[in-house]
């Protein structure tokens, strides 16, 4: 698509790469790791719905020192903060990137949990990211109860990608999808419970920005100040 694009529209090309391509990857005091560059930028093109995008850059994150597992990983999760109507067509086309590297499916199983332990382990994850008060919080209803159970004792449970890094992702998610900002906060305040601290979140929004234009970003950048003097 990109090289369709230098053909039909190079002036916009010209400047679009240099600023995606160099001058964000390459800002002083704004650069990440290239996993952790990856793996953000998985999540926000899952969170803004840039399915073309995300099949290129799937490629490049595999590339890059992205597992075929951290990738599934990713995906998977975004199930709980984007919903499934969104994130099917991201599955179909990360299995369809893997069966074209000849990656055997299914990839192994990176389960922790039982039907029977989910609701305990994930209240456990919730109360090692934001607080022992976590451990009673299902109690409030229904969907504390499937928040718990659901998201954090099915998906923040597994293998294959430690907390910080779940809640990297899920930072991204949020901040990419908009209208989120109580829950983009929340989740500010859980990357810097675990260690991801507020000048690493703006770096990862500095390296998103391109995929999710500047009101988004400058709405997370409020969001990451709010979370730091909470």
């Amino acid at each position: 698509m990109m090289e369709y694009l230098r053909e039909t529209d190079p002036e916009f090309m010209e400047r679009f790469e240099h600023f995606a391509f160099d001058e964000v990857v390459n800002e002083p005091g704004q650069q990440l790791d290239p996993v952790t560059r990856h793996m953000a930028i998985l999540a926000t093109l899952l969170g803004c719905q840039g399915k073309e995008l995300f099949e290129e850059e799937l490629s490049d994150a595999l590339d890059a020192g992205i597992t075929s597992v951290m990738a599934k990983e990713i995906v998977y999760q975004a199930v709980d903060y984007l919903g499934i109507g969104r994130v099917r067509p991201f599955l179909d086309i990360t299995n369809e990137v893997f069966e074209n590297r000849r990656i055997a499916l299914p990839l192994p199983s990176q389960s922790t949990t039982t039907m029977e332990n989910r609701l305990e382990k994930g209240a456990q994850a919730q109360a090692e990211i934001f607080g022992p008060h976590m451990l009673e919080a299902w109690k409030a209803g229904h969907i504390n109860r499937w928040l718990a159970a659901n998201c954090f004792g099915d998906y923040y449970t597994r293998t294959g990608l430690d907390l910080k890094q779940r809640e990297l992702i899920t930072f991204c998610f949020l901040a990419a999808q908009g209208g989120c900002e109580p829950q983009l906060t929340s989740h500010a305040k859980g990357n810097m419970n675990l260690g991801n601290d507020k000048e690493f979140l703006a770096r990862v929004v500095s390296q998103c920005l391109p995929y999710i234009g500047y009101p988004r970003s400058l709405n997370a950048i409020s969001c990451i100040n709010k979370a730091a003097e909470m």
